[in-house]
């Protein structure tokens, strides 16, 4: 049993989609988990308390990290290229990965004695002081901070400024519409590999992640994709093909899929993935019809630059998380004209606006 909170600070916020049931029950409705959670108790993610019968979010505006990171980091690749995003995190999470690489923040529960806490106004304006163009939930599971992130989305959109969300993809389909509707600009989602995979490992239903994937393009978001690798788990040639068609068939050849590479961390020791095998899994997508496909957490690998789909001339220059150098003209290809499907116009001055 939680203890009962003081309901009287500012990261004590009632939730905004559950529903009430019998003997002073509620269930979540912000993740696909949908935890019933009796008084007093918290949910899966521990972000969530009943307190007398109503659900309340523990971490309203409870920051564990920000930075302003380059749009390329989240990985965003064809969502305003050399812009900068300023990127907040929480605490805790809704998936059970073994492997995160944020653990230190997505393993506990929030904690207001190692947090700073940050209003939506102070963070917007955070924005504007750091010269960032976009705003960006990321570091944990941002769905945990929907609340939070709802009013974050209205003022910066009114401000001007773009929102960007890096996610495992499992909220509801009411909380993706609520963040579509307050001003969410583009999301990036992790669907970790194959439905054994997935729910073996995460915990996660699969088929879930992808009709996110397949709703927010259908709510005229930008969407990527991303697809760690990693050994013995989800790094077979016909797990990498079921992937890439499953890519192709819900987000479409022109949408980006992201493979990147696995370093072990938390409680997971399989051997770093070896290049050829991400080389391999692009391959497979590329062979599968899809357009853009890249490699991750290699620096400098030629797979992190985008080429044309129809003559094969580099369009973007990338090195690691950086932006290099462009050759398009109104977002197409110099040499044929081909459409290069980004969003915005490459911020070739970094984050000088």
């Amino acid at each position: 049993m939680g203890d009962i909170p003081n309901l009287k600070r500012p990261w004590i916020r009632k939730a905004l989609l559950y529903d009430k049931l019998g003997e002073g029950k509620v269930k979540c409705n912000t993740c696909e988990r949908r935890c019933v959670i009796s008084p007093s108790k918290l949910g899966f993610c521990k972000t969530r308390q009943n307190i007398d019968g109503e659900l309340y979010t523990l971490q309203y505006g409870l920051s564990s990290g920000i930075s302003a990171n380059p749009m390329e980091k989240k990985p965003f690749y064809h969502f305003w290229p050399g812009s900068y995003a300023l990127t907040v995190g929480s605490w805790s999470c809704n998936s059970s990965c073994p492997w995160c690489q944020n653990f230190h923040i997505s393993k506990f529960s929030p904690d207001p004695a190692r947090s700073e806490y940050i209003a939506p106004e102070k963070f917007v304006e955070l924005v504007e002081k750091y010269r960032c163009q976009s705003t960006s939930i990321s570091f944990n599971e941002p769905t945990l901070s929907l609340e939070w992130s709802l009013d974050v989305f209205k003022l910066a959109r009114g401000k001007g400024f773009c929102n960007t969300f890096v996610t495992n993809g499992y909220m509801t389909l009411e909380a993706l519409r609520r963040l579509r509707d307050a001003g969410l600009d583009a999301i990036n989602i992790d669907v970790k590999g194959g439905a054994e995979a997935v729910r073996k490992y995460c915990g996660l239903d699969v088929e879930v992640v992808w009709r996110n994937v397949r709703e927010s393009k259908k709510l005229g978001m930008h969407v990527e994709v991303v697809n760690l690798v990693i050994s013995s788990v989800n790094d077979r040639e016909e797990q990498l093909r079921e992937l890439a068609k499953r890519h192709l068939r819900e987000a479409g050849e022109e949408i980006p899929l992201h493979f990147t590479a696995y370093y072990p961390a938390y409680k997971f020791n399989a051997p770093p993935t070896p290049v050829r095998t991400l080389e391999r899994a692009h391959d497979i997508a590329v062979s599968e019809g899809l357009e853009f496909v890249y490699i991750g957490n290699v620096p400098g690998h030629p797979y992190e630059n985008t080429y044309c789909p129809g003559c094969g001339r580099m369009l973007i220059e990338r090195f690691g998380l950086e932006f290099v150098k462009a050759a398009l003209e109104d977002n197409k290809c110099q040499s044929c004209g081909c459409e290069a499907s980004i969003v915005g116009k490459i911020r070739k001055a970094g984050r000088a606006i």
